[in-house]
């Protein structure tokens, strides 16, 4: 039997009862002991370890709800500008090729639209640097996609080609493709994109979740898993390298016809996980994102000016087909995770779980709610799933969303601490690659409203919406194990539970809440086994 004891600091339990302790006992990957040091003492005599908290924070290890790990190891590993300043992204993109001279295309992304001229790069910065070479890089939140000239000339796209429904190819004033594709536009390259092959989804997901462990996340809600994803995640959890827990959230095929969902809804139904990896959770995307006016809105859009447009943004599904999608998987069993961005999109939603059964379904990204909506999230038990570390201003915020959906609605932007006063269940997630898997950068904006990044001087974000840090912990921790359905193995630190803990490098309660961001972690345990140690 192995057992490690710790002792010598605080330990945040984060149990219903919200026990006060000091020492954990851990035996074969489950937790035996909670409480003083009186109640491990039985266990020191025979333990292989004993690590010494020495004030450090002990607490259930970091659940991400929304996150992409295969889709961020993919970029890790190719031409990555994710971590990238905007003046080097010409050097990384010329240093990649360079070092991979035998790859056709270029591939990677997570670029941002704060880089370019109104959220806009065009092929012609892409042509400056891969020359006749066909290029294909998304974004940081791959609703957008920046291609070179030959990569349209090889798919084909040009003036005349019309934008599909559920997206927008981006055009100068002669209607001339600039290199931009936003949303479903972005498909239009998939068959002469090279296919990904197993081993790159393998190597990825090594990758991701590496990362995530040294950033003390011990299971996460994977928020798009197509038969690829599926597969690696198969195949890590047979080999037994898959140290994290992770929950599924199968992809809904948004072109289902009505006549075929519940043929869609069996398909998934025999998409059927293993040990440490589960498939309870659909994803359904609504609308795409205010930045390319894809999210969709109550009220139109406005222009450069202030005055209003004719665009309300994109509703993937209109609100019939979402009620009979939504209906189909909540009695099939299945939680629905929704991708809802926008006032409309969210209201779609929660009309749709209107009148299910489900406990467990989910709204991601919740970014402009209408008060109205508040409450209803408590009333039909819908989580909230924030990604608090966009809930700040930035460049992407305060120049391609504020000025374009005005006064009132900036007022409704990320109402964290309205959903958490109305009784709202949370979880936090971070959608990495998207932006950062750190979840203590996210909590900080979360307690603060302001990124620990931002210039002296910038204000917060609706202070009024900051959640308290023991709330938004929770979020992370209990409450995103909630939300992937791992709550009764993880997510807390209570006799029975799995020992997925980790330990911070110090006690964040006793250091100033603008100060939350520089916290570290020394250790990550999943079951009981350490996945990561700080040098």
């Amino acid at each position: 039997m192995q057992v490690r004891v710790f002792h010598g600091g605080p330990v945040l339990t984060i149990d219903p009862a919200g026990t006060l302790a000091s020492a954990v006992a851990v035996a074969d990957g489950k937790i035996v002991a909670v409480g003083g040091e009186d109640v491990v003492e039985p266990y020191l005599k025979d333990a292989d370890e004993v690590v010494d908290l020495n004030g450090r924070l002990l607490m259930p290890g970091f659940i991400d709800a929304h996150v992409h790990p295969v889709a961020g190891g993919l970029e890790r590993i190719r031409c990555d500008l994710s971590e990238v300043a905007a003046d080097q992204y010409a050097d990384v993109i010329a240093a990649y090729i360079k070092e991979h001279p035998e790859r056709e295309w270029v591939l990677g992304g997570g670029w941002s639209m704060e880089a370019f001229p109104g959220g806009r790069p065009t092929r012609d910065h892409l042509d400056a640097v891969v020359g006749n070479q066909p290029a294909l890089l998304p974004n940081r939140d791959h609703h957008s996609a920046w291609a070179s000239s030959r990569a349209l000339e090889l798919a084909g796209i040009d003036k005349h080609t019309p934008d599909p429904v559920d997206g927008r190819i981006e055009r100068d004033a002669d209607g001339v493709p600039t290199g931009l594709l936003h949303e479903g536009a972005m498909d239009l390259l998939k068959a002469i994109v090279p296919q990904d092959a197993p081993e790159d989804f393998t190597e990825a997901l090594r990758a991701g979740q590496k990362h995530l462990h040294s950033l003390g996340i011990v299971g996460w809600l994977d928020a798009l898993v197509d038969e690829s994803t599926h597969e690696a995640y198969l195949k890590a959890d047979r080999e037994g390298w898959l140290t994290a827990k992770v929950s599924g959230a199968l992809w809904w095929d948004r072109d289902c016809p009505p006549e075929r969902i519940h043929e869609q809804v069996a398909r998934l139904k025999m998409m059927q996980g293993g040990s440490r990896y589960r498939t309870p959770i659909v994803k359904v995307m609504q609308d795409g994102v205010i930045e390319t006016f894809t999210a969709a809105m109550m009220h139109p859009y406005l222009d450069p000016c202030g005055h209003p447009t004719t665009n309300r943004g994109l509703r993937f599904l209109e609100p019939q087909q979402l009620k009979a999608v939504t209906k189909a998987l909540d009695e099939a069993g299945f939680a629905v995770h929704f991708h809802a961005i926008g006032d409309q999109a969210i209201r779609d939603v929660l009309d749709a779980v209107e009148g299910t059964q489900g406990t467990r379904h989910q709204i991601a990204h919740v970014q402009v709610v209408h008060p109205d909506d508040v409450p209803r999230f408590h009333r039909l038990r819908v989580t909230a799933n924030l990604q608090a570390l966009w809930a700040t201003h930035e460049p992407q915020l305060d120049e391609l969303t504020l000025p374009f959906i005005g006064e009132e609605r900036n007022r409704w932007l990320y109402p964290f601490g309205d959903l958490y006063r109305t009784g709202a269940p949370l979880a936090m997630g971070s959608d990495w690659p998207v932006s950062t898997p750190d979840p203590m950068a996210a909590i900080h904006v979360a307690v603060n409203r302001i990124s620990a990044l931002a210039p002296a001087g910038t204000p917060p974000l609706g202070p009024e919406q900051a959640l308290p840090l023991a709330v938004a912990l929770r979020a992370y921790t209990a409450g995103s194990a909630a939300a992937s359905q791992l709550d009764r193995r993880s997510g807390t630190i209570a006799v029975g539970y799995d020992a997925d803990l980790v330990v911070l490098d110090r006690n964040p309660f006793e250091h100033p809440h603008t100060e939350l961001a520089d916290t570290r972690v020394d250790r990550t345990y999943a079951e009981g086994v350490e996945v990561h140690r700080a040098d």
